[in-house]
């Protein structure tokens, strides 16, 4: 039987673990490696959507309690997984003679991991104020 973790810090919650260790490698591995025309435009949106996902469930960890701010929060992570679901297939498909493009899939696929990580949290969580509200 599989014993569920005490989440008491945002940074208990695997999806956060998940998106940090994908900001490091985005911001390590990938925009480094991008030409510099995409300076101003590519680099600097996967610079800040990467770091967006794990500061949002941050942010709003602290709202949890607030049924309609921490959905909020949720909702706007899976937009920013979504971002960089697309960022990073742009980076595949047009600048591969730069980046890795397994890689890329690789962190595809993890995105698309966490938005479902993230899906789950906000149904844990509609549970937990459902709960709450019947007493």
């Amino acid at each position: 039987m599989e014993t569920k973790k005490t989440i008491k810090s945002f940074q208990d919650l695997e999806v956060y673990q998940r998106l940090y260790k994908l900001m490091l490698i985005i911001l390590k591995e990938i925009v480094p490696k991008l030409p510099d025309e995409e300076k101003y435009d590519l680099k600097n949106q996967m610079r800040r959507c990467s770091k967006a996902g794990p500061a949002l469930l941050a942010e709003g960890f602290a709202k949890r309690y607030q049924k309609r701010s921490w959905w909020k929060y949720l909702e706007d992570t899976i937009g920013e997984c979504n971002e960089m679901i697309h960022h990073l297939s742009v980076c595949r498909d047009v600048y591969n003679k730069y980046i890795d493009s397994k890689l890329c899939q690789k962190l595809i696929d993890e995105y698309d991991i966490a938005n479902k990580q993230v899906y789950h949290l906000q149904q844990g969580w509609r549970n937990f104020h459902d709960k709450r509200n019947e007493k």
